[in-house]
């Protein structure tokens, strides 16, 4: 289970990444347009998925807060269904799926490293 938690939360943390960065690089007005929600919004869930694609594997990695990563995929999966909500409504459902399927495997580590395999390490710098 460890390990497929892993192979799971760094293609999250990719996928997440580029798109976080992506809405950070490019102009956000086609995006606008399209979705309807105000430019700053997006840039703060470009920030949010950013952050949390880095929080579902530096923690593990570096071995500091690993309490962080279960957090990271819940703040994530919580981003997916208004992302599902959203392209249900400018989309169809069908184009849904994706951000679906993307969320169900974000609320997948976060219950896994919650409860099922969670991560060991200090709490806190310089901690036991």
């Amino acid at each position: 289970m460890t390990r497929a938690l892993w192979i799971v939360q760094t293609l999250l943390a990719l996928l997440f990444l580029f798109a976080g960065i992506t809405k950070l690089a490019m102009p956000l007005e086609p995006i606008v347009q399209q979705t309807g929600l105000p430019a700053a919004l997006l840039r703060f869930i470009a920030v949010c998925e950013c952050l949390g694609g880095l929080g579902l594997v530096l923690p593990g990695l570096l071995r500091v807060c690993p309490g962080l990563t279960p957090l990271a995929a819940a703040g994530l999966a919580i981003i997916m269904v208004g992302a599902v909500v959203l392209t249900i409504k400018t989309q169809g459902p069908l184009a849904a799926l994706f951000p679906l399927v993307t969320g169900a495997l974000a609320a997948f580590v976060a219950y896994g490293r919650w409860r099922v395999a969670p991560l060991r390490g200090r709490t806190a710098p310089g901690g036991p």
